[in-house]
């Protein structure tokens, strides 16, 4: 009895020492309108990743950066290499500045996503909407092109 209390206190002790991100560690998980799972990727608490894809007029890479905060999906900020059409900073809503390169980025956005999900209907391979998380990087457009792709990020406790 006495080795499983020891044990049972070894184990309690070792949780306690786990690093706080680990409290909200999540999945960002990628599924058809049937349900069928295209990628799940893990975002630990405080982990960043990217929606890129090519504007379709202009060609250049645009993205939008989330971050787990607390379990929740946070549209953190944006990148826009140009002016062009659909693409432009709404005031009040984060910062423009200079990505020096003639672009700019959009940052301090910190919009919580509702429900945490977003439905993304990803274009063709010349679109090519992209996941990335570090440098993992999933072509959304490669296996759904102009499908509806749920984009969420789920806990243990959703």
């Amino acid at each position: 009895m006495t080795t499983s209390i020891g044990g049972g206190l070894c184990a309690l002790l070792l949780l306690s020492l786990l690093p706080a991100t680990m409290a909200h560690a999540a999945d960002l998980v990628a599924t058809r309108e049937d349900g069928t799972e295209i990628a799940r990727l893990p975002i630990p608490e405080g982990g960043e990743w990217c929606v890129l894809w090519r504007h379709s007029v202009q060609g250049f890479d645009v993205f939008d950066c989330y971050e787990n905060l607390g379990g929740h999906m946070v549209l953190m900020r944006s990148h826009q290499p140009d002016f062009a059409a659909g693409l432009g900073h709404i005031p009040g809503r984060g910062r423009q500045v200079s990505d020096g390169q003639g672009g700019y980025f959009i940052l301090d956005i910190n919009e919580p996503v509702p429900g945490d999900a977003y439905v993304l209907r990803p274009g063709s391979l010349a679109v090519d909407h992209r996941l990335q998380v570090g440098d993992t990087i999933v072509s959304l457009s490669a296996v759904a092109a102009r499908q509806r792709v749920r984009i969420a990020l789920t806990g243990d406790d959703r």
